[in-house]
C-alpha cells in the first residue's frame, strides 16, 4: 500500500486511488459530481491536495450509510475550498446530520436486535408473530416493518 508523501504538490487519480481504496473512475465521477476537485498540470492531468483523502473517505462512508449523493455534496458544499478544512468545520457539517444518523443507528440496532423476533412487516411467519402482532394489527399503522421503523 502507497501512502503519499507530506511535501507532496499534489497526487495522481492513481496515488488518489491507491491511497484512498476507490477506483480511478469512481474519484473521476466524483468529480464530474462536484464532490472533490483537482488542479490540471501543464500536461493537463489530474492533481488531488491531501484534504481530498478525507473528503473521499467521507464520501464512500457516507454512501455505505446510504446517504444519497445529493446530500453528501449539499455538506460538502459547506466546507470551505480555499483552505482544508479544520476540525471545526467538519464538525459543523457533522452536526447538521446528527439527528438523521441517530435515527439510523437506532433502526440498524432495532434490525439487530430484533430480527429473530416478529418485525410487524405482515408476513405473520414467525410463530411470535400471532402473539405480537396478531391478526397483523399493526398494519393500520402503516405499510412496512412498524417495529423496526417506529420509534
Amino acid at each position: 500500500m502507497s501512502h503519499l508523501a507530506p511535501d507532496a504538490r499534489g497526487a495522481t487519480v492513481g496515488e488518489l486511488a491507491e491511497r484512498s481504496g476507490v477506483a480511478p473512475s469512481a474519484l473521476r465521477f466524483y468529480e464530474r459530481e462536484g464532490l472533490i476537485t483537482s488542479r490540471r498540470t501543464a500536461g493537463n492531468q489530474r492533481r488531488y491536495s491531501r484534504d481530498t483523502l478525507r473528503r473521499v473517505a467521507f464520501i464512500r462512508t457516507s454512501q455505505r450509510l446510504g446517504i444519497p449523493l445529493a446530500a453528501i455534496r449539499e455538506v460538502l458544499g459547506l466546507l470551505p475550498d480555499d483552505r482544508t478544512p479544520t476540525r471545526e468545520d467538519w464538525a459543523r457539517i457533522s452536526e447538521r446530520w446528527r439527528e438523521d444518523l441517530d435515527v439510523r443507528i437506532r433502526t440498524l440496532q432495532r434490525l439487530r436486535d430484533n430480527l429473530t423476533d416478529c418485525i410487524g412487516c405482515g408476513c405473520l411467519s414467525l410463530d411470535r408473530c400471532a402473539l405480537s402482532n396478531p391478526g397483523d394489527e399493526l398494519a393500520g399503522h402503516g405499510a412496512g416493518p412498524r417495529r423496526l421503523i417506529e420509534d
